[in-house]
């Protein structure tokens, strides 16, 4: 059950999330669904305790980007589906970072799927579903007034620590980041101060991890391709992390956390399951 009242104030809902007026001002709720869409919601489904794996891993990596002095949206985890995020103005733009050629790179390109890049390369798209996120260059976004070439500047270089960040991170974990996609928004300090931070998620959803020794997909691409059961490869990322919310019969806001040894023999398991489901669908 959530921690407010169920009649608060909706301010948007998505596919993935639902953001809520925040108990104090200047703050949204965020909830995480368990809605799984892909292809631009060609593909959908509700995928029991996803939005309670996503809360969990979003949050953490959100907490970790605070540490290190890279400034985003993320307050505090209120429970199992929600965290408390500060109120920001959305730059409707994807950052997408790639280090590996992967998804839509490969289609585009004609890349080998798999082969690491000269350098990670950063892509903006536009945040519009009608349109299907199209692809957009910097004169296209200030020309249209969506944002301005120092905020570019600064999304650019904030997306570029995180990669580098995160990769490291990953890679300590078995993990080899592929690509990411990143949101930002504008907090209003003052009347006369704002600065840039990262909004929206950092989870299985909208990063590519792959296991860096099999080279198994544990992200979205479950989904995407029919690869097999999405949590047991969500599962795996949150406890090889460190995250263990067991979702198993979750409800509404329901689930208990894992101890080390139980998350540890789960995501063995999970990893085993998911390599057979990737050798049947080959």
């Amino acid at each position: 059950m959530s921690l407010f009242s169920p009649k608060r104030k909706k301010l948007y809902e998505g596919k993935a999330k639902i953001l809520y007026e925040g108990p104090e001002p200047g703050t949204v709720i965020t909830y995480f669904k368990d809605d799984t869409t892909a292809g631009n919601g060609a593909k959908k489904e509700q995928i029991s305790g996803k939005g309670v794996i996503n809360n969990a891993i979003s949050a953490f990596l959100m907490a970790k980007l605070n540490e290190i002095g890279i400034p985003s949206h993320f307050i505090k985890k209120l429970n199992m589906r929600e965290q408390l995020v500060a109120h920001v103005e959305m730059i409707p733009i994807e950052v997408v970072v790639r280090n590996i050629a992967a998804g839509s790179l490969v289609k585009r390109f004609g890349l080998e799927k798999g082969k690491a890049l000269p350098r990670a390369i950063v892509e903006y798209y536009l945040k519009k579903d009608e349109l299907n996120d199209p692809m957009v260059s910097e004169e296209h976004i200030t020309a249209f007034g969506l944002a301005s070439l120092p905020e570019i500047d600064e999304m650019y270089s904030l997306a570029m620590r995180i990669n580098d960040y995160l990769s490291g991170m990953f890679l300590g974990v078995g993990l080899r980041l592929i690509d990411f996609k990143l949101e930002f928004g504008r907090q209003f300090l003052s009347e006369h101060e704002m600065r840039i931070i990262v909004a929206d998620e950092i989870s299985p959803d909208n990063c590519r991890l792959w296991d860096a020794k099999t080279g198994a997909s544990l992200d979205k691409d479950i989904f995407r391709q029919g690869l097999g059961d999405l949590m047991t490869g969500y599962r795996d990322i949150a406890a090889r992390l460190g995250v263990f919310p067991d979702t198993a019969g979750v409800g509404e806001a329901g689930g208990d956390i894992l101890s080390m040894a139980e998350a540890v023999e789960r995501a063995g398991a999970n990893a085993a399951l998911n390599k057979e489901a990737e050798g049947a669908a080959r």
